[in-house]
């Protein structure tokens, strides 16, 4: 299928409404991003970006665009990186544009040390303590254990439940997503076997592409802005990146089946399984809705629990006090929410879709914190291990262009099995040893399929959606200490 793209400028192209899209497709990428994308094509592979994009601007009521940020690959039903808003009243609401780690995102916390205070004998001992202490791996399990009802708190409360249990500081509400906490969530629309899966996995990392990374603040790009967010040069600081864990799977996996009979019933046309929806309004889209929003809590709950396990490894391994490591902001990038945007010169409010994608407000808005409202909401994009990790803010630039989003990582550019087989886990531990990065792991698997070649180059990524002035740099980390599932 040829899908005409046209550059608008050098970061920037357009697939042009054809065939069954309603509205054209627009691609942040370089000429190296769009020759991989065409690349999938040419191959004959029905699984590509370029023409999930093109499923995405299919769907009924998606207002102007249907949008792919720079680390954008293939995904189930919407491309990961994807972004697409719909009218509230004729759009519809898809398991695809949320993915199945429901809220998986990165929260990342400042330390009052620096490089300085950190030699190869303090990283060893910390990278120790944070692998006994932080639950990570397939079918870990936290030291919160919960029963029906406690999960239930868990699901409307979000971070509040655990920061009730001590976990953390009130503090620490200000500067997540949300608060920690979303509304309209109703955990009798969440199954048993959901809830169930969870009971024990509070405060656990999990495993594929899920970290948590002490870094050092390499570069600093805006000064003002980095003071600002409390940044300096050298600074230790760490970045935690997970999700729902198996509450979310599950949400994801039972309303595929209740959005695949809503697809038929409201003759919905669908291009890919995972595309399966519903009108928004509808009692089936009410639903999903109100799970989804129960992971989203549930995922705020697991990183308020894992920030607090981290700042008693910290204390434990370097005695630093847990007070003096503070949440510089966490924010998600697998979600759905309704959120007032401009169109057409009016504000209206929007179900913005975000699969793989983070929120990226610009400066002014209230749901930003205080302290950073002026500059606009920060914006974390992670690395892979052995690879930089950036903090960006919003612009005004960007909430008219993507809804206010961004990229949200590198992008994967090879399959984890292709991965696997390229890289030993034994190998890449020694080489990211002599570039003076630990790395700590719970399956040699996970890691193989982890590998930093595995991705897109995450600097170009980031310089993409940078040079776009979608987003905007402002420190660039460096990976010390690296903690796998």
């Amino acid at each position: 299928m040829d899908f005409k793209l046209r550059k608008i400028h050098d970061w920037l192209w357009e697939m042009p409404a054809q065939g069954e899209m309603k509205v054209p497709g627009r691609i942040y990428g370089d000429e190296e991003i769009i020759k991989m994308l065409r690349e999938e094509v040419d191959r004959g592979t029905s699984w590509n970006a370029l023409l999930q994009i093109y499923n995405v601007a299919a769907l009924p009521g998606i207002v102007k665009y249907s949008l792919a940020m720079s680390d954008v690959h293939p995904g189930y039903g919407f491309p990961i990186g994807g972004v697409g808003a719909f009218d509230l009243d004729k759009g519809v609401i898809s398991v695809a544009g949320v993915g199945f780690d429901i809220n998986c995102g990165v929260r990342t916390m400042t330390t009052q040390l620096t490089l300085a205070d950190f030699n190869e004998e303090k990283k060893e001992r910390l990278a120790n303590q944070l692998f006994r202490d932080i639950p990570a791996g397939v079918g870990s399990e936290g030291e919160i254990k919960l029963n029906l009802a406690q999960i239930d708190e868990v699901l409307t409360k979000g971070a509040e439940f655990v920061l009730g249990r001590g976990y953390g500081t009130a503090e620490d509400l200000e500067y997540i997503e949300e608060r920690g906490q979303v509304e309209n969530c109703r955990p009798q629309n969440v199954s048993l076997k959901a809830k169930q899966r969870q009971f024990r996995q509070i405060g656990t990392l999990g495993a594929g592409n899920h970290y948590l990374e002490v870094q050092s603040v390499a570069e600093i790009y805006d000064q003002t802005v980095a003071s600002v967010f409390g940044f300096n040069q050298d600074q230790i600081i760490l970045s935690i990146h997970c999700g729902s864990r198996a509450l979310g799977h599950q949400i994801g996996t039972d309303y595929l089946k209740v959005l695949e009979a809503a697809s038929r019933k409201y003759k919905i046309p669908i291009r890919e399984r995972e595309l399966v929806c519903a009108p928004f309004k509808s009692p089936e889209g009410v639903q999903y809705f109100t799970a989804v929003n129960c992971g989203i809590n549930c995922a705020f709950a697991n990183r308020q629990a894992l920030a607090h396990l981290v700042r008693l490894a910290f204390n434990s391994a370097l005695g630093v006090k847990p007070e003096t490591i503070k949440t510089f902001y966490e924010i998600g990038h697998n979600n759905v929410k309704v959120e007032v945007h401009e169109v057409d010169g009016q504000p209206k409010k929007l179900l913005i879709h975000r699969k793989g994608s983070t929120r990226a407000f610009g400066p002014g808005r209230p749901e930003v914190p205080e302290k950073y409202r002026l500059i606009g909401q920060p914006v974390i994009i992670g690395g892979t291990m052995g690879t930089h990790s950036y903090i960006l803010h919003g612009t005004k630039q960007g909430m008219i262009e993507t809804w206010g989003s961004a990229c949200h990582g590198a992008g994967r550019q090879m399959s984890r099995l292709q991965a696997a087989k390229r890289w030993r886990a034994d190998d890449l531990v020694r080489e990211l040893k002599t570039r003076g990065i630990i790395i700590r792991g719970k399956s040699k698997a996970g890691l193989s399929e982890e590998a930093p070649g595995a991705y897109k180059d995450v600097d170009k990524v980031v310089e993409v959606m940078h040079q776009a002035g979608v987003i905007k740099k402002v420190i660039k980390m460096r990976p010390l200490i690296v903690i796998k599932g």
